[in-house]
């Protein structure tokens, strides 16, 4: 290579690449050296809300804020370090609210409704509730989402707006619920006689409550029969239990008494 190329080669490199080297070093020091700092911030907000006791559900959805939150700051930060005038950026960003408003409309809105889901606490974490067709326990409410877990093990996220649009059902609240269960009896059974069978059974069941009282009173009746209405109560955490529980005496009560199967009976009546 001839001394004018390498002199050009070696200009274009002082002038270019190694300016823009530098920035990539620096850019990525400055990712590694903001990350660790917002772990340690966090960390330290965290363990301060842990000190004052702070709800779990408060506390979640602030630490999620204040992470990206700073995550914002140190992107800022990053657009410094390449020469990119971050006020210019607003000015665009601010001509173009409009067109971003629209686009990220439901985004804002999931994010407005997770503040009134922090503040108004229809649930909090731990809680099991039915929302927006999802039942389960609650894992988290962040930002723009809440996670559910639920029965099956499935780890479902529903946009906050979407829950606090809908009706939300908190089965943790009150401490216990009613199972609410149906015993089919055939013709010729005696309702009285089978609910003196099931009543000290059903108030034998594991976690079924004494106070209430379970009920056991006739329904209705159907074609097939009388129907009995068997209703528990016992704490949330119990209720597959309970409700296994329940049928399985059912079952047992009308087998050991030797009912009959509940069938249809139909009379036809022959035109004279």
């Amino acid at each position: 290579m001839s001394p004018p190329a390498l002199d050009t080669v070696t200009q274009f490199l002082n002038a270019y690449v190694l300016p823009f080297a530098w920035r990539i070093l620096g850019a990525l020091a400055l990712w590694i050296a903001g990350g660790w700092i917002i772990r340690i911030l966090v960390r330290l907000a965290r363990n301060a809300m842990a000190v004052r006791h702070v709800d779990k559900t408060l506390s979640n959805y602030g630490e999620a804020a204040i992470r990206v939150g700073l995550r914002i700051i140190l992107c800022i930060l990053l657009l410094g370090v390449f020469g990119i005038e971050t006020t210019s950026l607003a000015a665009l960003l601010a001509a173009a609210g409009i067109a971003i408003g629209t686009a990220w409309s439901g985004l804002l809105s999931n994010f407005a409704a997770g503040v009134f889901l922090v503040v108004l606490r229809p649930f909090r974490v731990g809680d099991a509730i039915q929302a927006a067709g999802v039942t389960g326990e609650v894992k988290s409410i962040g930002l723009f989402m809440t996670a559910v877990d639920t029965g099956e093990n499935l780890r479902t996220y529903i946009g906050n707006s979407k829950v606090l649009a809908d009706n939300i059902v908190n089965y943790t609240t009150n401490g216990y619920r009613r199972v609410d269960l149906r015993a089919q009896l055939a013709h010729g059974v005696d309702p009285k006689d089978a609910i003196a069978r099931l009543a000290p059974r059903i108030a034998g069941i594991p976690n079924v409550r004494s106070d209430p009282a379970p009920v056991i009173a006739i329904l209705e009746f159907t074609a097939a029969g009388p129907v009995l209405a068997v209703r528990p109560f016992c704490a949330t955490a119990d209720y597959q239990q309970v409700c296994f529980d329940v049928n399985q005496v059912i079952a047992e009560v009308i087998e050991q008494a030797g009912y009959p199967v509940p069938a249809t009976h139909q009379v036809t009546h022959e035109a004279v």
